[in-house]
């Protein structure tokens, strides 16, 4: 007798009893990775806000530090009035001229920075002679090649405007000969070809001081935008994003003093255009940021958001962030104050 095994697959019933199972898995995954990727971008948002207003803060700590290189010798500031062209452009015409400024727009801040390149910007030599239109011979070593610039500033500061050029001859000392550098108007001299107002023949006992390269940088905010720009050329450079403020205060010294006592928001009959004589005063720069997250937060079971519920701050003040949801995204505030050591070392006696 023969017997025969039977064999038998699912039935109808549990075919779809597992198909059913395997929807409701499929469902759970799907929900659980679309919270998973919700919450990895509102992170990401996040935390790009943060590393970015940071990242910029640090580019500008940096530009703001060195403001002031070359503009000082002797422990003053040689230049309270300056000539300096780009080209055949002319930007400042016995212009009164400091190498730090804060102007207010509307209610956030342009921050100025103007400074030399080369480290040794610091010190400055002599005329050894009054200065001619198109050269000038120096009482010591000036390191100095075809190129770079220079700046020519008056024996008594305010007499006259310091002037920058390029130079485009240098001829060694000898035995009895001094160093002689030239700054004809050259097609190829950067800052030589435009004329100015007053052009003046600095005298005897004038100084040069080696610029090697002049940098100007202009931080403002162009809508939500954090933008750098350049005043002596190139093109402007957005650092951040959904920036919903820059504010930078003055650091002063009290008259005759010289340790930070106070901070000074660029505005009013005194501080609206800092001058030279005020600059004397000044210490440090405070400056600080508010971003805006990219993406907004989800909002609770009753509907209402709740990443940020105060309105963020800047400086103690208020800042109006440029979403009416204000409250569904979240925001980061950085600050840094950075000392101008070229305006303290450079009046210090």
């Amino acid at each position: 007798m023969t017997s025969t095994t039977m064999q038998r697959g699912m039935s109808l019933v549990e075919l779809l009893v597992a198909l059913v199972v395997a929807l409701l898995v499929s469902l759970a995954a799907t929900g659980g990775a679309m919270v998973f990727t919700a919450s990895q971008r509102q992170g990401v948002g996040t935390g790009g806000a943060a590393i970015s207003a940071s990242t910029a803060l640090a580019v500008l700590r940096d530009d703001v530090a060195a403001a002031g290189l070359g503009f000082f010798g002797d422990s003053q500031f040689l230049c309270s009035r300056l000539n300096l062209s780009v080209d055949t452009t002319v930007l400042l015409d016995n212009a009164e001229f400091t190498p730090v400024e804060v102007t207010a727009e509307g209610s956030n801040s342009r921050i100025d920075v103007v400074y030399a390149t080369e480290v040794s910007s610091g010190t400055n030599v002599l005329l050894n002679a009054p200065a001619a239109a198109a050269s000038a011979a120096l009482r010591s070593l000036l390191p100095v090649n075809v190129g770079q610039a220079v700046l020519l500033a008056p024996d008594t500061p305010g007499v006259a405007p310091c002037t920058v050029r390029t130079i485009t001859a240098n001829t060694a000392a000898t035995f009895d000969k001094a160093q002689l550098i030239e700054y004809g108007n050259q097609s190829t001299a950067r800052f030589n070809r435009a004329a100015f107002t007053v052009n003046p023949t600095y005298p005897d006992k004038g100084r040069v001081t080696l610029l090697g390269d002049l940098r100007w940088s202009r931080y403002r905010l162009d809508g939500t935008d954090l933008v750098l720009q350049r005043p002596l050329g190139g093109a402007d450079v957005v650092l951040a994003r959904n920036v919903m403020a820059l504010r930078a205060e003055y650091g002063l010294a009290d008259e005759g003093k010289t340790a930070l006592a106070a901070w000074q928001v660029a505005s009013g009959a005194s501080w609206a255009a800092l001058d030279p004589a005020r600059l004397a005063r000044v210490r440090a720069l405070r400056v600080g940021i508010v971003t805006r997250s990219t993406q907004p937060e989800k909002p609770n079971s009753a509907g209402e958001c709740e990443a940020t519920p105060v309105l963020p701050q800047l400086f103690g003040d208020d800042i109006t962030p440029d979403v009416a949801d204000w409250k569904c995204y979240r925001f980061r505030t950085a600050v840094a104050v950075v000392p101008l050591r070229n305006l303290v070392m450079g009046t210090a006696k």
